[in-house]
């Protein structure tokens, strides 16, 4: 959050800029280039950088490399599933709200996108039922770990009951989990793929956890569907970046990725409760998710309609915040709050949240 001008950003869901590991990265890649520099350097496999696949699947039960794919970012790696899989015609269920830029990639497709509610454990499953039932969805895109938007975690009894209603109707799951490391307080509950690896793609990226810049995602999938989408990915852009894929291995296999988890829990643990403590100080009429980990906290306001003018008034007043319409697929929400809190300090986020807690006030 920047204050310069009295202008409080408090929209960008990114790490600290101080947890980014420069010389960690640089050592890395040193040490990356002396071992496999000609390896590194060349056009590769598509599927991506084999050492760091089998490292991969070894964190994985019962997971071959070659059901292992890696690219530039999971975000890329979505972006191919509905390029191979949707289009016209197609339809994908999603949590409502959910992270906007799956919403943007599936309908760039030309998908069909359908919201199904999201409560405090997790996604309606009576609802996701229905939709399954009576859409037909290609697929289910969900985040049940610490959700983009609204920080929430699916429990255990949900989870199970997903992965049963995917057999049922024979839907494929994409389980989206950048955040599952950044747990802060409590127990992991069980990987949806998990409990049902024939119908759950998984993918996830090294962005929060090492940083944005190294580019690096990875997909785990039945072999079928990995053969299928590294010939899409050769075809794309022949091989995805080996060099941050190589940065990720040395992290990996020496211990450092560990290390370095440790400091941003270290970091972002008081972070995420200065979020909470304001929200209950100033702002005890809303609602928000009692997340235990990852980048956000969802804040409902009290009044839809009042909530479009919260808008307004907050970015005339110099408050910077994400507007909640991308993050529902047929817009809504509109008394919706995402509030990020990784790269603010606790003084910085009482800031932002007191500064909300006037404008909302005011109206």
């Amino acid at each position: 959050m920047s204050s310069e001008e009295g202008i409080l950003q408090f929209n960008r869901g990114v790490p600290a800029t101080e947890t980014l590991p420069v010389r960690g990265a640089g050592d890395a890649l040193s040490a990356a280039l002396e071992k496999d520099g000609q390896r590194l350097l060349a056009y590769g496999d598509s599927r991506g950088y084999l050492p760091l696949r089998e490292t991969l699947a070894a964190d994985c039960d019962g997971v071959s490399s070659d059901e292992v794919l890696l690219g530039n970012g999971s975000l890329q790696l979505l972006d191919m599933i509905a390029s191979l899989y949707l289009g016209e015609g197609k339809v994908v269920a999603v949590e409502e709200p959910t992270y906007d830029r799956a919403i943007t990639i599936f309908k760039r497709a030309g998908t069909k996108v359908v919201g199904v509610e999201l409560e405090s454990d997790g996604v309606k499953t009576e609802k996701l039922r229905e939709v399954f039932s009576e859409l037909q969805p290609e697929l289910f895109y969900t985040i049940p770990d610490f959700q983009n938007p609204t920080g929430t975690t699916t429990s255990r009894e949900k989870r199970e009951r997903v992965a049963a209603l995917l057999d049922r109707y024979g839907v494929t799951a994409v389980e989206d989990s950048p955040y599952r490391r950044l747990r802060y307080r409590g127990e992991p509950e069980p990987e949806l793929r998990s409990l049902n690896q024939e119908r759950v793609l998984q993918i996830s990226s090294f962005s929060k956890l090492v940083g944005p810049g190294v580019r690096v995602g990875w997909l785990v999938g039945d072999s079928v569907t990995i053969d299928e989408l590294s010939a899409y990915a050769e075809d794309t852009y022949i091989t995805p970046v080996a060099l941050g894929q190589g940065i990720v291995h040395e992290f990996m296999v020496n211990g450092w990725l560990e290390e370095n988890v440790e400091k941003l829990k270290s970091l972002y643990r008081p972070r995420l409760e200065a979020t909470l403590e304001n929200l209950e100080k100033y702002l005890p009429e809303a609602e928000w998710v009692e997340a235990k980990g990852g980048f956000f906290v969802g804040v409902w306001l009290p009044d839809r309609e009042l909530g479009r003018r919260f808008y307004e008034e907050a970015g005339s007043r110099g408050l910077v915040l994400t507007s909640p319409a991308g993050f529902f697929p047929d817009n809504g929400g509109e008394n919706f709050l995402r509030l990020p809190f990784p790269a603010l300090t606790p003084p910085e986020i009482e800031s932002g949240i007191k500064r909300i807690a006037e404008v909302w006030n005011d109206l």
